[in-house]
């Protein structure tokens, strides 16, 4: 049962989303960051929207991505993701596994945050982009 596993609180791993410019348009895509000094196995993750646009309430699908390892101080795409969608709330559930332990944490970008006032510079993958951790 839930109440039985240990879940521990995740510290080194980001979320960002990113731009960058192919063929002269704007592609924006969602990376996880881990920053730790050991590699995350089995990273499972859930990623969805949810909110209100125009006074409509919409709800995207639910999409289910599965990592096998991300390396330490390295990062992996997750997905792309349209800025249609940056008028929602975007929450991504990410799990994984460090040596026998799990992790579990929820990432949520609420509406708006993601604008062009709101870009930094993410060294690590040297773009510009939206920082969550």
């Amino acid at each position: 049962m839930k109440k039985d596993i240990d879940f521990s609180p995740v510290t080194g791993v980001e979320l960002v989303i990113t731009r960058s410019e192919k063929s002269g348009e704007a592609q924006w895509d969602v990376y996880l960051i881990n920053k730790n000094l050991i590699e995350l196995e089995t990273v499972m993750i859930t990623s969805k929207g949810y909110g209100s646009i125009n006074g409509e309430e919409k709800e995207t699908s639910i999409l289910r991505h599965m990592i096998g390892k991300v390396e330490e101080q390295s990062f992996a795409r997750i997905e792309p993701i349209q800025p249609e969608l940056f008028q929602l709330n975007n929450e991504y559930w990410v799990s994984y596994y460090i040596l026998d332990k799990i992790f579990d944490k929820k990432f949520v970008f609420v509406p708006d945050s993601i604008q062009q006032e709101n870009l930094q510079y993410i060294p690590e993958l040297d773009l510009m982009g939206v920082r969550h951790a």
